[in-house]
């Protein structure tokens, strides 16, 4: 086997005549550079400017991509060179051990705030592993934990916008580990042309949603994550702005527009049926909606006041029909895992492995407005698997 595919040599197949790795030259090799440039910039030498006394490679390029007139530099003359990196190495980077290339689905279960990002993800993941082909399916987090656990559908990984979920849900009867991998925060999501967009601030937006003549949408808290955060933010709303019953009068107002998943209501706002609603930052960002940054003493967003967070709790469908169970307030954090029931269980180590490097998967993740918080701690540390223990940390 050779870097881009099997010569009767067992080598790396030749090029057409006269072209050379990155462009025709004419003697079929890499074109040259211009008189006096180097890979990364001009260097009196025409080769690569020298990195900071006492710097590694690592350090150095940090140094280097500092530079406004580098960076410029970098994306002519580099970009091309490091993307042919990424696509011979990358592939080695994530796949099963010993060099055999991994083939078959992946089915992938994830909510629906992870769309976007899981676009880029899968895409770029397939483009690595062409013997791959990915299959991804977008619900409310407790809808698609169902899906394992009530329905029996197979599943290779599953990625939630609630963590808890996982260890509520799936473990340990369905999952073994789980890794926390990226925060986010709620907001208040609306458009140009909904009612008083020119009206509505941080402080006043709970009287504008109680107007008659305003309708805004929320998602189930028993299918969705988003769902029962958005109870807990009317709950601190109300200690915050010192407005007794606040949350009940919002829960009781517009129960029509409720829906399974947040990401439900982006029709409903692009034409008008609803103007304002409940979601995270990341998909009013994604989406390029306006929205309300709402208080983090409410927003579910900071890590810090996780105490205070946990002063309001929400009544949810539990594991069992017929069951509740409670959910506190607590900072918004996702979680990943590979179900025992995976049929592809190889390929999905190395695409969660992919997903949460930092320089790919967490990369993207921080590019949608979900901040990475890898390595996070875990109680089930023991039992993730060897190769992906250094994205997560022991409590």
């Amino acid at each position: 086997e050779g870097v881009f595919g099997r010569n009767k040599d067992g080598v790396l197949p030749r090029l057409p005549e006269g072209e050379g790795v990155f462009g025709r030259n004419k003697d079929g090799v890499l074109p040259r550079l211009p008189e006096g440039e180097g890979v990364f910039g001009r260097n009196k030498d025409g080769v690569l400017p020298r990195l900071p006394e006492g710097e590694g490679w690592g350090e150095g390029m940090r140094c280097l991509l500092k530079s406004r007139s580098f960076r410029g530099r970098f994306l002519c003359k580099a970009f091309p060179v490091c993307t042919a990196m990424f696509l011979i190495l990358a592939p080695a980077a994530f796949s099963r051990a010993g060099g055999e290339a991994l083939s078959g689905d992946l089915m992938i279960f994830h909510s629906g705030s992870l769309s976007a990002p899981m676009a880029e993800m899968t895409a770029a993941f397939m483009q690595m592993h062409p013997g791959v082909r990915v299959l991804r399916e977008a619900a409310g987090a407790r809808d698609s934990a169902r899906k394992i656990s009530d329905l029996g559908r197979k599943c290779d990984v599953m990625a939630s916008a609630d963590y808890v979920v996982i260890d509520t849900l799936l473990i340990p009867e369905h999952a073994d580990w789980n890794i926390r991998f990226a925060a986010n925060e709620m907001a208040i999501a609306y458009r140009t042309k909904s009612r008083y967009a020119d009206q509505i601030t941080a402080e006043n937006w709970h009287g504008i949603l109680l107007r008659d003549d305003v309708a805004f949408g929320r998602s189930d808290p028993n299918a969705d994550p988003c769902g029962y955060r958005t109870v807990l933010t009317m709950k601190l709303a109300e200690d915050y702005y010192r407005r007794p019953g606040l949350a009940e009068l919002l829960l009781r107002k517009d129960r029509r527009y409720m829906r399974p998943k947040e990401t439900d209501f982006l029709a409903l706002l692009e034409v008008g049926a609803v103007d304002y609603v409940f979601l995270y930052r990341s998909v009013a960002m994604q989406q390029g909606l306006k929205w309300i940054a709402l208080p983090d003493e409410i927003n579910l967003g900071n890590i810090a006041l996780a105490d205070h967070y946990a002063t309001v709790s929400v009544d949810i469908s539990g594991k069992t029909p017929r069951t509740t169970m409670t959910q506190r307030g607590e900072p918004i954090l996702y979680g990943v895992t590979i179900p025992r029931n995976a049929p592809n269980p190889v390929a999905a180590l190395a695409f969660v492995a992919f997903m949460l490097e930092k320089e790919w998967g967490m990369a993207i993740m921080e590019r949608n407005g979900q901040p990475p918080v890898v390595p996070a701690p875990t109680d089930t540390f023991d039992r993730i698997p060897e190769s992906l223990r250094k994205y997560a940390r022991a409590p």
